[in-house]
């Protein structure tokens, strides 16, 4: 942190996670200063063989695990189990994403927890609500991208697609953070825990919202428009003659100032096909008529040019060979077990970085370390 404070500090998280909605949310929690002890089973988590694209190491694991301790234990074998729960009764903070029902099989149930634990804040993350009849479902990504009508607002016309990263995960992950934030406020007031439940299709769904209420309450599906607003317009990109350009009109004076000034078409404010948003995307074939010769006989600086001239907002359609060179990438460096330095994007709220270089974990690193620490105590004879 920029004043050498990490909110964090002194927090202890246990977190029995893979793939990447739990370990999206305790990384954040490690980035802000809090112990995180990661339980893996003896091969590894799920995320560390999806590919081995960093120098060996898989993207998504690198990504998602920086400043982590790792601890490799098979929660089958008693002693390990045990270990386990002497390192709850220490916690502030238990994290799993584990399949429906394996916390309680592993003797965490919410009333055991409420019984042993009550100051500590438990994280169940699964696919579906626990009190719905998807409950036993299975849940990745883009399953829950599916159930959820992403798909179906995502896409051209002819095919429905998902968003091109693991939406319902990040999204599970954020949510999943930002709940553990409120319990902690909430139980320096009332010195008590709190269980929570953060279900991947509940944050799909909630990101369904417009959608939803237009469907619900005028009887209207969003449909799939590519790269172009489904209900904002004119909200898409434009081709110029060396290129393209992403233009936004969100208000009746930005069109007002897009038509004279860009377009240089007075005559398009005063036709009343296209006087309020609601007629412009009622009437968007006809607009794109109009507007596409006009981008079509400039280039990209000249768009931009009258664009900015205007206060419109614009932007490029970035490739993935820009985003390295993006002026707007803020970057930090983590390092790999093997002592290699990598940059990663800085986490949003943290343009400085880090204070201190996080490590990537190797597989059970802190295994030996964590036995020791929470070994169990030796009756007197």
């Amino acid at each position: 942190m920029a004043d050498g404070i990490r909110p964090l500090e002194g927090l202890f998280v246990v977190s029995i996670e893979q793939a990447v909605a739990a370990p999206l949310c305790t990384v954040r929690l490690a980035d802000a200063g809090a112990r995180v002890v990661k339980i893996e089973r003896p091969e590894g988590e799920t995320a560390r063989h999806y590919d081995s694209t960093v120098e060996g190491m898989s993207a998504y694991f690198v990504w998602l695990n920086r400043g982590k301790e790792s601890v490799a234990l098979d929660l089958k074998v008693g002693e390990d189990l045990a270990l386990l729960h002497r390192m709850v009764a220490q916690a502030d903070v238990l994290v799993q994403n584990l399949a429906p029902g394996a916390i309680e099989r592993l003797g965490l149930s919410a009333d055991v927890i409420a019984e042993k634990f009550p100051r500590l804040i438990v994280v169940n993350i699964v696919g579906y609500g626990q009190d719905t009849p998807y409950a036993a479902m299975r849940a990745y990504d883009m399953l829950v991208q599916a159930e959820s009508g992403i798909c179906a607002v995502t896409g051209t016309q002819e095919t429905p697609c998902k968003i091109g990263v693991s939406a319902a995960d990040i999204a599970t992950g954020m949510n999943a953070n930002a709940a553990i934030l409120e319990a902690l406020l909430a139980r320096a007031r009332t010195g008590r825990g709190r269980l929570i439940e953060i279900a991947m299709f509940d944050g799909m769904a909630d990101w369904m919202a417009v959608p939803l209420l237009h469907y619900e309450h005028a009887g209207r599906e969003t449909g799939r428009y590519g790269l172009a607003h489904a209900s904002i317009y004119p909200y898409r990109p434009y081709a110029c003659r060396d290129g393209a350009v992403v233009v936004s009109i969100q208000q009746n004076s930005e069109w007002k100032r897009f038509c004279n000034v860009v377009l240089q078409r007075q005559d398009l404010f005063a036709d009343e096909r296209f006087a309020t948003n609601a007629w412009r995307v009622a009437n968007r074939a006809a607009l794109d008529a109009e507007i596409e010769p006009v981008f079509a006989a400039i280039d990209c600086g000249e768009a931009i040019r009258r664009l900015g001239e205007a206060q419109i907002a614009w932007g490029r359609v970035s490739e993935m060979h820009d985003l390295p060179r993006h002026k707007a990438l803020r970057r930090t460096e983590v390092e790999l077990p093997d002592g290699k330095r990598i940059a990663v994007p800085v986490p949003a709220g943290r343009p400085e970085g880090f204070p201190t270089i996080p490590t990537v974990p190797a597989l059970g690193a802190d295994t030996d370390r964590i036995r020791s620490e929470f070994a169990a105590e030796r009756k007197a004879p």
